[in-house]
């Protein structure tokens, strides 16, 4: 990245300045954010409780919709599952709703097997896929106990946290959620799998070098997709053209101008929606198995794509 390889004398550069072109707009969609109000359709609550299956034995008596939501209540305002059912339910009562809300019991199994509606392009035609990671922590709860009574350190695990960004309509398009021994090129077929759209540009970090994971890309996406991936230092020629020609640049031109010329430097952008990711939902997972953290993560990055619906900034460079 440019802020890497002009590490040494970074003092020597005045600091780009933005000036942000739509405040007033962009301004409205922050406060909207943060807006508490909360309202059912009259869709959601027709379809709250779950129709019959037709089959002998138990039915089901709430639909995947009222999981969902309440599964949202959660995420957004980061309640364990007891006070997230006590919300749900004061919130129906002053709307005057007379439904049941599930207990905490059958949010947390019905979480594990919950299908989260796709994801629907809000662009036309084939977007650019900015491919990243980052680690979230899995709560262990023990923190006190050991400071207070000194218990021994307990091996807490993480997961990582793939996602897929189209940097023209600001959305996080793909996401899936791995245990730490998956590397970004494992997790590949997985995240492009969660897809709803053609792609017409990948852009990845070194992680995503290598033949098996071009041949993945192209498997999934096609094989006109551009591929935009800094090769390592020392690579060699191979047998991928794209590949090679970005060796070639990069030895006659140099990686700056390489960057430049495709466009790798959007991937900063990738990067700033795990930046954005941690503060907003958090940086540690509140459930415990990996199948009810799937579901939480699916459910983070579909309530991060509701708060760019309301509005994103404009920028322009003034200096």
């Amino acid at each position: 990245m440019p802020f890497k390889h002009n590490a040494t004398r970074r003092d020597k550069f005045e600091k780009a300045k933005y000036r942000v072109m739509n405040w007033p707009e962009y301004n409205e969609a922050l406060r909207q954010r943060g807006d508490v109000t909360v309202w059912f359709s009259e869709d959601a609550v027709s379809g709250w409780c779950a129709p019959r299956s037709g089959k002998r034995g138990g039915q089901r008596q709430y639909s995947d919709l009222a999981i969902e939501t309440c599964l949202t209540l959660r995420v957004v305002f980061g309640l364990p599952l007891r006070q997230t059912q006590g919300f749900a339910r004061s919130l129906l009562r002053l709307m005057q709703i007379d439904v049941p809300v599930p207990d905490f019991s059958t949010i947390c199994r019905r979480a594990q097997l919950l299908r989260i509606a796709p994801k629907t392009w809000s662009t036309s035609g084939p977007v650019t896929l900015i491919a990243d990671s980052t680690g979230l922590r899995v709560h262990g709860g023990r923190d006190w106990m050991q400071e207070k009574h000194g218990l021994p350190k307990a091996r807490k695990t993480w997961r990582k946290l793939h996602i897929g960004f189209d940097p023209e309509s600001g959305e996080l398009v793909a996401s899936c959620l791995t245990n730490e021994h998956v590397g970004d090129a494992g997790a590949l077929p997985e995240l492009l799998a969660d897809l709803a759209g053609p792609v017409h540009r990948f852009i990845g970090d070194g992680a995503y070098d290598g033949a098996p994971t071009t041949a993945t890309i192209r498997q999934v996406l096609g094989s006109d997709v551009e591929l935009i991936v800094p090769p390592p230092k020392n690579a060699v020629p191979g047998d991928c053209k794209t590949r090679d020609a970005h060796i070639d640049m990069i030895a006659k031109r140099g990686r700056m101008a390489w960057q430049k010329a495709t466009g790798y430097g959007k991937r900063s952008r990738g990067e700033a929606q795990i930046g954005r990711y941690k503060p907003v939902i958090g940086p540690e997972l509140r459930s415990c198995k990996l199948e009810t953290q799937t579901t939480e993560t699916k459910i983070a990055v579909k309530t991060l794509n509701r708060m760019t619906h309301l509005g994103r900034a404009t920028y322009e460079r003034v200096a």
